[in-house]
């Protein structure tokens, strides 16, 4: 079918026709389907907005009923039960209030104390204890309205206006409360019902809190006594949500509800009418769109039918020609006469007939010139023998163009000159004697190589230009010369020449014609330069490639599909401590064996795991990509073992990869962050606590803080923030360290001072403890005085904080050749050896029952070595029977010379 598609016009037009007419159905539709969605989101919307109307004017008109009796509570009359009093309020609250019929007070009983009106049937010393908005009067502090019924008083439907009364002591005094005539409400829906048209069939209805309807447009409906017949939409608004559902009525006909709460009362407000009523406009669209798809269609096939007969047909009697056109196939007499009578016609079609008969002879005259082409362009890839190549262009050219006379110039590099390359039909003595220089001005050769663009003489004898060489042209009996440029990037510059002994002048056919085979002739010779020069680039190209897989810093494996090792770089045999020379030639698989034995975990189900997890990668049949924990060159290492297929350019495989990536550098990257983050958070948050609560507790109103409490208190917050202030200190510090920031500012110090301020500010401080041997000859310093501060006083409190708390912490310095060397010694449980290269780590801390009791965020050291390294020092931990003996290094020589003959 596709392929009758792509041959067959008629079915590409009738495709394209369906393209058209199926997308302007479609847009139909989906315009009929939007605009019907859009009509009846309006009609929703509208409905809900006239809900929500109602909604927000009933919920203002009620609650200004409980504002009226939440005031009523607050007279003294009414709470003292005065009756005098309470008739001028509740006769001035009716006068007021024309949708309130009754106002009354029932005592703490739920006895009628008093009500407003007083008339025949009044129910003064009646019990309304049995009420539910009695009980719910119980409990309840604030307003509230009480669900619809039909009041014993006015015998009219009411809702209840409640306000509970207390004492201040939490006594119940009883209520007063207004019955609100809900026939107010059903006369409000009947004028909003009968500003819509009759025909839209609108019903509003309001129903309170147990679904009964209070509030309908219809007077003979029988208000709180009947409730909604919808509960899906009963239980959805009284929930408190709002909006639209479509639900059959009890009639059986679809209805659209819209609903809204009304939030003071718990009530709500449901507008329903027929969709078929609200929709309505909606389904004359829709059947406007079909009607308007119908008459499209019609149209469009009338229009087929013409398309057809008018252009369809002749194109297929065209077509049938053209494919004749330049093969051995005969076209029928009967055929002719079709093409003769479309020929005839003035319009598109006759153009295209007339242009195909032309086109047929033209074509004829092309492929002879094509399959002359065609010959040279097999000359050209047959051989590198350029000569012979370029004698064979030479032949087509006379044989195609008759042209008796020909030669292609180049430049002879080693003489300097252009020379004759191939000739044919030319002396011998001219050939060997035509040596133009590349200087020369007017020779045509040059001059065609010069602008890239073919230059002809049609006449020698008349050509101004040509008299210098009019002499040789008449010796050799040509009349006319055309130059084409050859077209070579990688060869010496060159030129195809053609003569004729007449005077001639080339049509842009025969030009082109002659290009056409100035470029074989081109790549005849670029083919023979690019031959000479294939090797060497090879070699260099292998010789780039195998420095760039040396420079690697990834180990790499590649073999061959028999699992042998063709190739690997330095990287790989630093990795698995073997010479290259043991690596060449061996099976793949005794190298990922031998990686295999480095493996650092010494749990025998970790190492079964990790080398099946190997296994599969080099199978295919897992993740081609394995992490590995191994020992190299003494050392722990993190490395990735990635395998991957080697295949040719079609996608053929010839072999297999490894490639084996440390990854060490990641993972103490990730340790770094995570102990940062757990570092940070947890230090952060220890003081943030005690500073908090003890703020709290210096806040709370309810507790008087004696001075010293109070001074115990802020001396804890100011220890604590201190603590932060240190904290990020030493973050800031280790930045600008990491960064390479820190700024030194050298001053001349007395090292013993700066050991008493370290140690002061310690903390703790092991002043009661602490040992100083400072000679008394000891020289200045000239260093920055608060960065070594900052180093002693993290050496000390270490002391302090992990050697216990009885032990002596003692600080000793001497001069050891051009340097200052500080020792801070403790007696405490001291640093085992394999933790000695990492106790100077970032976040970085022994894991013993000391450091986790006392706090710290891992950065001290860390910070001293990058103090003492700002000042060319060095810091280190020296080996001692018991306890822990750090010391630093702080070079003499950087004091300035007039700093020493001042002492």
């Amino acid at each position: 079918m596709k392929l009758s598609l792509q041959r067959d016009l008629g079915l590409q037009l009738l495709a394209l026709y369906l393209l058209f007419v199926g997308p302007v159905v479609v847009a139909a539709l989906i315009f009929d389907r939007v605009a019907s969605q859009r009509i009846e989101s309006d009609v929703k919307a509208a409905d809900l907005a006239l809900a929500r109307a109602i909604a927000q004017e009933t919920n203002t008109a009620l609650g200004d009923a409980l504002q009226s009796v939440e005031n009523l509570a607050s007279y003294q009359e009414v709470i003292s039960m005065d009756k005098r009093g309470m008739e001028a309020i509740f006769t001035t609250l009716m006068s007021a209030r024309p949708d309130v019929n009754l106002v009354y007070r029932l005592d703490s009983q739920g006895l009628m104390v008093f009500h407003v009106p007083l008339g025949p049937g009044t129910t003064v010393g009646q019990d309304f204890s049995f009420r539910d908005y009695y009980q719910h009067a119980l409990t309840a502090r604030q307003p509230f309205l009480s669900q619809g019924r039909i009041s014993p008083t006015t015998e009219q439907p009411v809702t209840t206006a409640v306000t509970p009364i207390w004492d201040s002591h939490d006594n119940f005094l009883g209520l007063v409360a207004t019955n609100i005539k809900l026939q107010s409400l059903s006369n409000t829906l009947s004028s909003i019902v009968a500003e819509h048209r009759p025909e839209e069939f609108f019903n509003v209805t309001i129903i309170d809190i147990s679904g009964k309807v209070i509030a309908h447009p219809d007077p003979q409906y029988p208000l709180t006594e009947a409730e909604f017949n919808l509960p899906e939409v009963t239980r959805a608004v009284l929930s408190g949500s709002s909006g639209n559902l479509i639900r059959p009525d009890p009639g059986g006909n679809n209805t659209l509800y819209s609903y809204v709460p009304i939030p003071s009362a718990g009530w709500g407000v449901i507008v329903s009418r027929p969709t078929a009523a609200a929709f309505a406009t909606s389904q004359a669209t829709h059947r406007g769109v079909l009607l308007t798809i119908g008459v499209f269609l019609i149209v469009g096939l009338f229009f087929w039918l013409a398309l057809s007969r008018q252009v369809l047909h002749p194109l297929e009697r065209l077509a049938a020609f053209s494919r004749t056109i330049g093969l051995d196939e005969e076209f029928s007499e009967d055929h002719r006469l079709q093409l003769t009578t479309l020929s005839e016609r003035p319009d598109q079609i006759g153009h295209l007939t007339r242009s195909l008969t032309r086109m047929e002879k033209a074509i004829e005259a092309r492929l002879q010139e094509l399959s002359t082409l065609l010959e040279t362009s097999a000359a050209v890839v047959s051989t590198l023998d350029s000569n012979l190549v370029l004698n064979r262009i030479l032949e087509q050219v006379e044989r195609l163009m008759d042209i008796q006379m020909g030669a292609i110039l180049a430049l002879d590099e080693k003489r300097g000159v252009f020379r004759a390359q191939a000739s044919r039909g030319l002396s011998k003595r001219y050939t060997e004697n035509l040596a133009i220089s590349p200087q020369e001005p007017i020779s045509v050769t040059l001059r065609a190589i010069r602008s890239g663009e073919p230059i002809q003489i049609s006449d020698t004898e008349k050509d101004s230009s040509f008299t210098a060489m009019r002499p040789r042209a008449r010796s050799e009996g040509y009349r006319s010369v055309l130059a084409v440029p050859l077209n070579i990037k990688h060869g010496p510059p060159s030129a195809l020449l053609v003569y004729r002994p007449d005077p001639h002048i080339y049509t842009k056919r025969e030009i082109n014609l002659l290009t056409s085979f100035a470029n074989h002739a081109a790549m005849a010779i670029e083919n023979a330069a690019l031959y000479a020069r294939s090797d060497m680039r090879l070699r260099e190209q292998t010789r780039r490639l195998e420095a760039l897989i040396q420079s690697l810093q990834d180990g790499l494996i590649m073999e061959d599909l028999q699992g042998i090792v063709l190739h690997a770089n330095r990287r790989i045999g630093e990795i698995l401590e073997l010479p290259l020379e043991e690596i060449i030639g061996v099976p793949g698989s005794q190298l990922i064996e031998h990686l295999l034995n480095h493996l650092a975990s010494q749990d025998n189900a970790q190492r079964a795991k990790t080398t099946r997890l190997v296994e599969d990668a080099l199978t295919g049949e897992g993740s081609r990509r394995v992490e590995l924990e191994i020992v190299t060159n003494h050392k722990l290492c993190y490395m990735v073992l990635r395998t991957f297929d080697v295949t040719d350019a079609d996608g053929t495989p010839i072999g297999r990869g490894h490639i084996l990536r440390d990854i060490t550098r990641n993972r103490e990257i990730d340790r770094m962050k995570s102990s940062l983050i757990s570092t940070v958070s947890h230090e952060l948050r220890t003081p943030l606590a005690a500073i908090k609560g003890y703020v709290t507790t210096l806040l709370a109103e309810d507790v008087m803080w004696d001075s010293l409490t109070q001074r115990e208190f802020l001396e804890i917050i100011s220890n604590e923030s201190d603590r932060l202030s240190k904290l990020v200190n030493d973050l800031l510090d280790m930045s600008r360290i990491e960064a390479g920031s820190l700024d030194v500012n050298r001053a001349q110090c007395n090292l013993e001072e700066i050991i008493q301020r370290a140690a002061q500010r310690a903390y703790p401080t092991p002043i009661e403890r602490l040992v100083v041997n400072i000679p008394p000859d000891l020289p200045s310093l000239y260093v920055d005085p608060q960065r070594i501060e900052a180093v002693l006083r993290n050496l000390i409190e270490n002391a302090a904080k992990y050697a216990g708390d009885i032990s002596p912490v003692s600080i000793s310095a001497s001069v050891e050749g051009e340097e200052m060397v500080v020792r801070v010694r403790d007696e405490g449980p001291g640093i085992p050896a394999e933790h000695s290269n990492r106790i100077f780590e970032s976040f970085y801390r022994l894991e013993s029952n000391l450091t986790r009791m006392a706090h710290g965020d891992g950065l001290g050291l860390a910070i001293c070595q990058g103090f003492i390294s700002a000042h060319g020092g060095k810091v280190w931990l020296e080996k001692q029977t018991k306890g822990t003996c750090v010391a630093f290094s702080l070079p003499l020589s950087q004091i300035p010379v007039e700093q020493l003959k001042a002492e």
